[in-house]
């Protein structure tokens, strides 16, 4: 996420890690892209993968994202539901 330190792959890291661990498969903008990936590029990855997945979900300050907002508008147009796991 642009604006945080490490692009907040840290954070990208910890919560695929969680969720791998309550059984879910997981694709993460962050295993898909090197951090030095530009936007653009890691945006049509990320995209790629997003259309493929059966649910999405965010990270803590996703709102001031403008790519996880448009992730979001794209789930929602495609039907993909948000999972909520009650952790961020």
């Amino acid at each position: 996420m642009t604006g945080y330190p490490e692009l907040n792959y840290p954070a990208f890291h910890a919560a695929a890690a969680r969720l791998r661990e309550q059984g879910y498969e997981v694709v993460s903008p962050a295993e898909l892209n090197p951090i030095e990936t530009g936007y653009q590029e890691a945006m049509r990855v990320n995209i790629r993968a997003l259309i493929e997945c059966d649910h999405i979900t965010f990270l803590d300050g996703w709102e001031e994202s403008k790519g996880a907002t448009l992730e979001r508008h794209i789930a929602e147009v495609l039907g993909i539901p948000e999972l909520v796991t009650g952790e961020r």
